[in-house]
Formats: structure tokens, sequence, C-alpha cells
């Protein structure tokens, strides 16, 4: 079966809304769904939005689907196409809550955390629970990362046989 990887590396900037909420619009997100021996299959999503509720570690981000940039056009086009069927789930969408978040522990060191939380895909839900973060403090920004792994079956998304 075929795995989607994401690797979200969200940056958080000191742009406080209120007190307790921060929020960039410039948060990347990558994915990966290569497997050996055959083309990498990766993008990058540099304008993700997203947003952390400092008070209690509530976290969502927001992908615009046809921002991912893949190294192939012609990738990028059958991922919009074929795949994630952008024009009609133009979203991604990531809410969770960090478990014990504690913002005056943050420091340039990293922190670790959990997450629990939901993806939306392709118009499909998919709960994550435990998910390792990693967060620091650096330069008055808070710096999230966190990896997990999802199937494209868990999301409705057809592999064509030649493909898989």
């Amino acid at each position: 079966m075929k795995k989607f990887t994401f690797l979200a590396l969200l940056f958080i900037s000191i742009n406080a809304i209120g007190q307790s909420k921060y929020l960039t619009k410039t948060g990347s997100l990558d994915f990966e769904a290569s497997v050996p021996s055959f083309e990498e299959v990766a993008a990058k999503n540099e304008s993700v939005t997203a947003i952390l509720n400092t008070e209690n570690g509530e976290f969502a981000a927001l992908a615009l689907v046809k921002a991912f940039r893949f190294k192939n056009a012609l990738m990028e086009e059958h991922f919009n196409e074929n795949y994630a069927e952008s024009d009609e789930y133009p979203k991604a969408t990531f809410k969770g809550k960090i478990e014990n978040f504690d913002f005056d522990t943050l420091s340039e060191t990293n922190s670790y955390f959990h997450i629990d939380g939901s993806l939306t895909f392709h118009g499909v839900t998919k709960n994550l629970k435990g998910t390792p973060l990693t967060i620091k403090m650096v330069d008055d920004k808070i710096i999230l990362s966190g990896k997990f792994k999802v199937m494209v079956s868990d999301f409705d998304i057809e592999i064509p046989k030649i493909v898989a």
C-alpha cells in the first residue's frame, strides 16, 4: 500500500492576536510519498496558516492543497488533478490540542510534547493520537515541528494499478 508521510514544520511568529494566540501565514508543510527505486514524490507548501493558543495548547493549521510545489511540474499537475482533486477539496486542515502544554517552559532548547488532533484531507477526517512534537522559542518566535504517517487509503484516494 502506498503511504504519504507528512512532515509538518510550522513557524509561529511573535505576531500575537491578543495576548495568548500566536499566528503565522508562512508556516511550511512537507510531504513525502516516495517508494524505493522510483522517482521521488515529495512536495513543499510554504504558505501554511497556523495558530497556537498558548493558554490551553490548542493548535490549528490550514494549507491550500494547490500550494504544494513539486520538483516536477507534471507530478504537481497529476497530484492536483488525479489524487488530491484540489479543485473539489482545496484545503487540508489539522486541529488538535498539545498535551500538557506549558508556554512558560519554552526556551531555545527543544521541548517534547504530543498532540492529539484530526487531519482533514481530500474531504476525509482522520484522528491522530499522540503525535510527537518538538517546540522551542527562538528570537521571540515559536518553532513547532512534528511528523506523522498516514495511508492514502485513509483518505479515499485511489492509486491507479499502473502507478502502484
